[in-house]
């Protein structure tokens, strides 16, 4: 029986080799002949070894779930934020920036091994409940959470449920527990308030669709309370980020003319994205918060503010997100994969993937500052202005 399950799989096997190999000719031409040699001996490597283990495995195996599991692996390999997804889960990681979902209100990623939380979403079960940007996800409801996908495929549920997620924080010892109950997660991602007089806060949660716009009402609800904007104060802190298109947006309304970043590729090319005319906060004075949640999106914004000494940032280093990813969706239906296709760049050219920006005036928030209600970070802002 198992010389007739192992035939189909090898003639698939062989057949996709054959169509690479044909892609490599039609599409690869430049590739010298060693490095065709290289790709044709570990393919075949490969539909060895998947031959060998449906043969010798002591449990019977799902061919299709090992080819996936080999791609997850191989596409994970390349850095923390490229990713397999299938098609039940493709759709599920980009409602965040689409529409309503519901679940605990986390942005993840993979880092160093580990399932890491990047920021709580403001005023979701996660944030409410005290879980923190840098928190390692090690368990959800008992089960290890091994990769993003089962990650966020355990975590979101129906509202109202309930799902126990385990963390492992830095400087903490034993495993923390959290019982959450699973609610509709908010995409509004502009909150503002009046500080006093001439003075306003606008808090942005995320980078969506809608962001933007958002952002301009808010301005302007700010802007008619007032003679004139005496100064303003951007909360990008937990920010994870979003739309690059609505970064440039965003960072526009602030920077009334040059580059914004830069977006460099493997070969040394780049792509130049320029602030848009007509930004509405250009002359404002301007504070700028941010923390280890402010990532990718965020630190564009905040990169470009700082490199143009456009305003301070105040808080502590950033997440260091500088890589930009691509949602290519695979045929037949067969989900999709992110895949990192460029570094990014602040407009002096600092690459700042892993290592974040430094803010110009450093506070941290402790414990104590969480325990009791307050915000050093927001008041040195204001102190600031």
């Amino acid at each position: 029986m198992k010389g007739i399950i192992n035939r189909p799989v090898k003639l698939w096997l062989v057949m996709v080799t054959a169509a690479i190999l044909w892609m490599m000719g039609a599409g690869f031409q430049k590739a010298n002949s060693a490095s065709s040699e290289d790709l044709y001996d570990g393919l075949k490597l490969f539909s060895d070894v998947i031959e060998l283990i449906q043969r010798e495995y002591v449990d019977e195996v799902d061919s299709k779930d090992l080819i996936q599991k080999a791609i997850q692996g191989m596409v994970q390999g390349l850095d923390p934020h490229s990713s397999l997804l299938p098609s039940d889960a493709f759709e599920d990681l980009q409602i965040d920036t689409k529409g309503k979902f519901t679940g605990i209100g986390i942005h993840i990623t993979m880092r160093n091994g580990f399932v890491t939380v990047i920021s709580p979403i403001e005023d979701t079960p996660a944030h409410k409940a005290g879980i923190e940007a840098g928190d390692r996800i090690i368990k959800v409801d008992g089960q290890f959470a091994k990769d993003l996908r089962e990650a966020v495929r355990m975590m979101r549920g129906p509202k109202g449920s309930k799902v126990a997620v385990t963390i492992m924080r830095e400087g903490i010892k034993k495993p923390m527990e959290f019982e959450l109950i699973r609610d509709e997660i908010p995409i509004q991602s502009v909150k503002f308030v009046t500080l006093k007089p001439g003075y306003g806060y606008l808090r942005l949660s995320n980078f969506t669709a809608t962001t933007t716009q958002e952002f301009e009402k808010a301005l302007e609800k700010l802007e008619a309370e007032t003679d004139s904007m005496k100064g303003l104060i951007l909360d990008l802190r937990n920010n994870g980020g979003g739309y690059l298109v609505t970064a440039i947006e965003v960072a526009s309304e602030f920077i009334d003319k040059g580059v914004v970043m830069y977006e460099e590729y493997g070969d040394g090319s780049r792509d130049t994205y320029t602030a848009k005319a007509g930004g509405r906060a250009t002359e404002i004075p301007l504070i700028v918060l941010v923390n280890e949640g402010t990532a990718s999106a965020s630190e564009i914004v905040a990169g470009a503010i700082q490199d143009y000494a456009r305003g301070q940032l105040v808080g502590v280093v950033t997440y260091g997100k500088g890589t930009v990813q691509n949602w290519i969706e695979l045929d037949n239906g067969q989900g999709g994969v992110r895949v990192t296709i460029a570094r990014w760049l602040t407009p002096n050219g600092t690459q700042i993937s892993e290592v974040g920006l430094t803010p110009d005036v450093i506070v941290e928030i402790t414990e104590e500052d969480y325990t009791n209600g307050v915000d050093p970070q927001l008041e040195k802002a204001i102190e600031l202005l």
